[in-house]
Formats: structure tokens, C-alpha cells, sequence
């Protein structure tokens, strides 16, 4: 890639950082300057999701994030939280600015990223205070994109990285107020066998386990965190919040 068109470099530099505009982070990040991969990339990195991509530029794309992310995902108060769904918008993002679309992201094991992205690719580094995440895309999709992405004015890269990526270090909870997730509200539920569930039909009446005017529970990842009366907000469902769930209530 040393010797790649600049356009190449651009479009990769683009599409990195439409990419870290919206990877978890405690800090902004920026794109690095795009670097010919190599087998022992992944190794300072404790996490790893990869996406195929469709569209006018096909292949694989793979984003490296380091153990302060995944811990945090661990370790949050809403329970653990997916890495691949995490990292879905930012791989979103990559292959939009690439003139693609990317499928299901899907979680891996950092050392077998190499193998399933494929030679030749690019390593693209995310930077804030150190190199907190990196992208590797094929150089074959990089080409693709060129001929379908509309050319914009070079913009000089950043520096290269004067030794190996390494991850940052911890910073918390900070890191997920980005992440988007799906929340769900439950007012009650029911027991039934698979007769009566194959008996199911229009107008068919389902008894659940809560009397009426009881509070909706709200469920994160299918962990209680809270409850409250449901209300009609113009046209819409609405949960007017009555009650939050400690960890001790919860269980």
C-alpha cells in the first residue's frame, strides 16, 4: 500500500474516519495514515468484529479495538453488552463512505482476523491519545471503491505511527454514552404449552402474570433496570418512569 494511489489513500482515510466519528470511545478519534498489513496486527488488540460487504465494493472489513473497550462492555451497569453491536454503526459507516453496505457484524477472535480479511489489506490506525482501534480492509476493496465513490480533495495524512498499534489504557464507562441500545418494555407474561400456542389465532386472548394497572417493566438486554406506568404520548406508547431498579431489587 506504500504505493498506492493517493485516491486510495483518501478514500480509506474517509471512510476511517466516518467510521471512528462513532466507534465507543472517551475521546475523539482520528484516522491514521493507512498502512500495508501484516500478519502480527491484531496482537496488541483484546477484541475483534469483522462484516462482509455488498455493493459496488465487496469484501471483508474488520475493526481491532483494545481491552479498555471490551472491558467496558463487560463490566457495564447494564450488563454485558455485545461487541459486534457496539461496533455495528461504526462498520456501517466504513462501508457507506466506500459506496457499500455491510452485513451483521459478528464478534472473532482478534488472531483470526488475518486469515479471514485476506492478503493484501490496509491497516488503518483509529488515534486519540494512542492508537485505541484500527480498521483492515482489503486493498481490493479500497480499488472498488475508487471507481465508484466520487473523488474529493486530498487531505494530507496524518503521520505514521513510529512503532506497533498498542490499545489504550482503561477509562471507564465514559466510553459507552455513544452506544446505541434496544430497550424494551414488558407488561406482563405467560406460560403456555405448544398445543396452545399452535392454537394461536385472530382473537385468540392471552392471560399474563400481572393484574391490571401494574407497572410495565423496562428491560435492557433483557436485564431489569427499571419500572413505570404506561401512557399514550399523542399517537404513541410512552413509559413514564416510577421506579429504578437497584441491583438488589432486580434480583
Amino acid at each position: 500500500m506504500t504505493t498506492a494511489p493517493t485516491a486510495d489513500i483518501q478514500i480509506a482515510l474517509t471512510a476511517a474516519a466516518a467510521a471512528a466519528a462513532v466507534l465507543p470511545a472517551a475521546e475523539p478519534l482520528t484516522a491514521g495514515t493507512p498502512l500495508p498489513g501484516g500478519e502480527g496486527v491484531a496482537e496488541p488488540f483484546a477484541g475483534a468484529v469483522i462484516a462482509d460487504l455488498e455493493g459496488d465494493a465487496t469484501g471483508r472489513v474488520a475493526v481491532l479495538v483494545g481491552d479498555d473497550l471490551v472491558a467496558a462492555l463487560a463490566s457495564s451497569p447494564l450488563g454485558g453488552l455485545d461487541l459486534a453491536a457496539a461496533l455495528q454503526p461504526a462498520i456501517d459507516s466504513f462501508a457507506q463512505a466506500l459506496g457499500a453496505r455491510a452485513g451483521a457484524a459478528r464478534q472473532i477472535e482478534p488472531g483470526l482476523v488475518v486469515g479471514d480479511v485476506g492478503f493484501p489489506f490496509v491497516t488503518i490506525p483509529l488515534n486519540g491519545a494512542e492508537t485505541a482501534a484500527a480498521i483492515l480492509v482489503p486493498e481490493a476493496v479500497l480499488l472498488d471503491a475508487a471507481f465508484t465513490v466520487p473523488s474529493s480533495p486530498a487531505a494530507a495524512p496524518a503521520a505514521p505511527a513510529a512503532e506497533a498499534p498498542r490499545p489504550t489504557q482503561p477509562r471507564g464507562i465514559e466510553m459507552l454514552h455513544g452506544v446505541d441500545m434496544e430497550v424494551t418494555v414488558e407488561i406482563g407474561r405467560a406460560r403456555m404449552t405448544v398445543r396452545e400456542l399452535l392454537d394461536i389465532a385472530p382473537g385468540t386472548v392471552l392471560e399474563l402474570d400481572r393484574a391490571a394497572g401494574s407497572p410495565a417493566d423496562l428491560l435492557v438486554n433483557g436485564r431489569l433496570i427499571a419500572r413505570g406506568e404506561v401512557v399514550v404520548i399523542d399517537e404513541d406508547y410512552g413509559l413514564r418512569i416510577t421506579e429504578i431498579i437497584t441491583d438488589g431489587a432486580a434480583s
